[in-house]
């Protein structure tokens, strides 16, 4: 198995894993914070396949899904074009909120 096959069955297990984890969860699901400084899971998987777009648009000489695919605030997703979620706040993290599953 070459480097190639190696990435795309990792990230394709990841993406099995993210469905199969949030599937049949309602909004308050997908916002629950275990403690009030906690990550959500929609923020965890948000934040997760934010990373996975910039590194392999970086890789691939491509723009990120994120801005090219119109996601940039969609649904109560950010709205900051740039946003990764590295160094969000408390406030931040409670404010990533998508309105169903299928936005993440």
């Amino acid at each position: 198995m070459n480097t190639s096959e190696i990435l795309v069955e990792a990230y394709g297990r990841i993406r099995q894993l993210v469905h199969r984890s949030i599937d049949g969860l309602d909004t308050e699901g997908l916002g629950y914070r275990p403690e009030p400084d906690a990550n959500s899971i929609a923020w965890l998987v948000w934040h997760l396949t934010r990373i996975q777009d910039d590194h392999i648009s970086e890789i691939a000489g491509r723009d990120q899904s994120w801005v090219t695919g119109g996601w940039v605030g969609k649904d109560g997703l950010p709205s900051d074009p740039v946003a990764t979620g590295f160094g969000h706040t408390s406030e931040q993290v409670a404010a990533v909120r998508p309105t169903s599953a299928d936005v993440l």
